[in-house]
């Protein structure tokens, strides 16, 4: 790879890396998302890249686990020499002290990057995620109803990470990345030199982080020249959802006639298709419900965990209606109880992502979805793969990815990986193609 990368990330989940690949890909730019720190020859085979990416799942990690996950993160970009380090999270910002730590991995990332601007950008409009005076809302599923985070259906009473604050400042504070500062939309309308004025002047005062607003898309290429002009002088981390890559290259592209190939639509399936629900989502659960093309197979969530007899009988019976030409859908049903059980959460992925790949293994499928956060990255790592390039977008959110492998039987599938909150109604449907 003979040019350094503008940019490098790491997606604290798969569904949210695929989502930064997808806005990089769409914008002209070579990108390639690995799912694992690189060695010299796997960079050398993806040739020249303008964005590196690394897919993992510090999102469903305790603070100790994230800091041996991402230390060796934040050695290598520093390395390769990036100008921005992107630390992806998800739009929704749900995490907690305890779990997917935003604050955890600020102080295990920042000592690579000396600048002392650390933007945080709250806000993806394109998925209905906007940041306003540093307080967020988000749609209830695409297009749909705006609510503040703490009152948002689905994400107040997340069952691992309930969303109980809506001024960011204030959630991250808590998970350590106390003294943060903000930039509020209205700033935006300032001359440059005046809002460069206020940005330095705020980090001069010893601001922790800086939370940058977004309300409208418009805002992005503003947010993206404050960064860039700072990461040229010196290496920064930032830390938000796709928007920190949409808005760099909205200031990238600004002006220019950046030309951007026509995207290709998936054609239509011409071998069964897989899908995997492992999101409690009720955005995913109305899909599930309009699926009305495939054969669709409930699952016991505690059976698969610990019954291997359960295990196989079910695997028998998805890898026979696969081979049968049947387009399938395997879910597991959301738990009765309202409580939440990090630990079950995390066995049920787990145990989940086992099975996905148990059915490839049995069944040679080329299009194959996810639905599910940690089950997507847990699956993915499962399934043997090292990469995954950009194939298209489904919906705002929602990537469809070609798998790199050295295994011929996973390399090259069509993967769509889908958060929870991700997608209409037909969704899955729409990946048949």
């Amino acid at each position: 790879m003979a040019a350094t990368p503008r940019l490098g990330w790491y997606g604290d989940d798969f569904t949210g890396a695929t989502d930064t690949l997808a806005a990089l890909a769409k914008a002209g730019q070579r990108a390639l998302l690995f799912l694992d720190v690189p060695d010299v020859a796997r960079l050398g085979e993806a040739g020249p890249l303008d964005a590196v990416g690394i897919a993992g799942a510090a999102r469903s990690m305790a603070p100790d686990a994230m800091r041996a996950e991402l230390e060796p993160v934040g050695h290598f970009f520093a390395a390769l020499g990036v100008p921005v380090m992107h630390y992806k999270c998800c739009s929704t910002f749900d995490s907690a002290a305890h779990v997917g730590s935003i604050g955890e991995a600020v102080r295990t990332l920042a000592p690579h990057f000396p600048n002392r601007f650390r933007p945080v950008v709250g806000g993806q409009p394109n998925i209905g995620r906007y940041c306003l005076f540093s307080t967020l809302f988000a749609a209830a599923g695409t297009g749909g109803v705006v609510h503040r985070i703490d009152r948002h259906p689905t994400m107040s009473v997340h069952p691992v990470t309930p969303m109980a604050e809506a001024d960011l400042r204030r959630h991250l504070a808590a998970q350590g990345l106390e003294g943060m500062a903000a930039l509020h939309f209205p700033d935006y309308g300032m001359d440059g030199d005046a809002l460069d004025g206020r940005l330095d002047s705020l980090v001069a005062a010893g601001a922790a982080a800086l939370l940058l607003d977004v309300a409208r898309s418009e805002d992005l290429a503003v947010i993206g020249r404050l960064i860039w002009e700072r990461a040229e002088r010196e290496a920064l981390l930032a830390v938000g959802p796709s928007s920190v890559a949409q808005a760099l290259v909205a200031h990238w592209n600004a002006g220019s006639d950046a030309r951007v190939a026509a995207e290709v639509p998936l054609a239509a399936a011409d071998r069964p298709v897989f899908l995997m629900a492992g999101s409690l989502s009720p955005v995913t659960r109305r899909q599930i419900e309009a699926a009305g093309s495939y054969r669709r197979i409930q699952a016991d969530a505690a059976a698969l965990c610990g019954d291997p007899g359960y295990a196989e009988t079910l695997l028998g019976e998805v890898a026979g209606s696969l081979a049968d030409g049947r387009h399938t859908l395997v879910w597991t049903a959301p738990a009765e109880s309202g409580t939440a059980d990090t630990a079950q959460a995390g066995r049920v992925a787990a145990a989940t992502a086992d099975f996905v790949a148990a059915v490839l293994r049995r069944v040679a499928v080329r299009r194959v979805g996810i639905a599910g956060g940690d089950t997507s990255s847990l699956a993915v790592r499962a399934l043997g793969c090292w990469g995954l390039s950009y194939r298209c977008t489904l919906a705002p959110g929602v990537t469809v990815s070609r798998t790199h492998a050295d295994d011929p039987a996973v390399d090259g599938l069509e993967l769509m990986l889908k958060g929870g909150q991700m997608g209409g109604e037909d969704l899955f449907e729409r990946l048949l193609g």
